[in-house]
């Protein structure tokens, strides 16, 4: 065959191969969609059989069940006895990707209710909850020369603050957790216990009657460090997080010197809270 020729067909086969692996990644894209899809589905209605998921999205029963290990395996939901069932407590907040739109207005009322309280020089803790998002923006205001410290085992979060001058970011590393875009471990736990803070920001995924909830253990830990690290913490938790449960429970509203929250939440629940002895700020979004 002449050369020519040869040179052709390996080019064509190299654009073969481009082409295919574009196809893959859009095809993968689209599996990562409709099983983001099923969560919110499976949220929704809070259990559902699987032979009825694979109905509704018009799949195989065995790629309804690949889509289920896939969403069960990054502690999404549940799957037990042919049936999907979501976390009571998390629904679609579970996911940092559906997390950090959500409530924003309230969000940003919290954020904006304690950015008062880091104080130049300052050096202050901060999980890896997307309620704290809006800081970056509020800290980006401030006057560079303020030099603000931030340790956090938030990807998303440090990510934010560390393109805000005056701001030194410390990333918290160890184990990388995909769907909170955040770090738990040993490493972390051994990194805070080296260290001590002026102020410690968090939120929860859960509260019910002034006590705090998280659905995975090691999450727990880690605020227990940064707890254990912190001259002074606050918990910042909007309306939606309250009457609600998660496997494991970690103490009451107490272990905070405040709590900020806004005007959405029952009144049952702000009064459960104070009588923890939290002191309570209720702040109001603005519309």
């Amino acid at each position: 065959m002449p050369a020519a020729q040869l040179s052709t067909g390996h080019h064509g086969t190299e654009k073969e191969e481009r082409r295919m692996a574009a196809k893959a990644r859009l095809s993968q894209a689209g599996v990562e969609q409709r099983r983001q899809a099923v969560l919110r589905y499976v949220a929704d209605h809070g259990a559902l059989r699987i032979d009825a998921l694979a109905d509704r999205f018009d799949v195989s029963l065995m790629t309804m069940h690949r889509d289920l290990d896939d969403l069960a395996a990054r502690h999404l939901l549940r799957k037990e006895r042919g049936r999907a069932v979501a976390f009571p407590a998390l629904t679609m907040e579970t996911a940092t990707r559906f997390r950090e739109g959500a409530g924003l207005a309230a969000k940003t009322a919290l954020c904006a209710a304690v950015a008062g309280r880091i104080t130049p020089g300052s050096t202050v803790l901060m999980d890896d909850s997307t309620t704290l998002y809006p800081l970056a923006g509020l800290l980006a205001r401030r006057d560079p020369a303020d030099g603000i410290t931030v340790l956090t085992n938030s990807v998303g979060l440090a990510q934010r603050l560390g393109a805000v001058p005056g701001v030194d970011v410390t990333l918290l590393g160890g184990r990388y957790h995909g769907e909170f875009n955040s770090c738990t471990g040993p490493e972390v736990g051994g990194a805070l216990a080296r260290l001590h803070a002026d102020l410690v920001l968090m939120s929860a995924t859960a509260v019910l009657d002034g006590r705090l909830f998280h659905p995975l253990r090691e999450y727990v830990e880690v605020k227990e460090a940064m707890l254990a690290a912190a001259e002074e913490a606050v918990l910042l938790v909007d309306h939606a997080k309250f009457g609600k449960r998660a496997t494991y429970a970690y103490g009451t509203a107490a272990r905070y010197g405040t709590v900020v929250t806004d005007t959405a939440t029952p009144a049952g629940e702000i009064a459960a809270l104070r009588a923890t002895g939290a002191a309570v700020q209720v702040v109001r979004p603005k519309p």
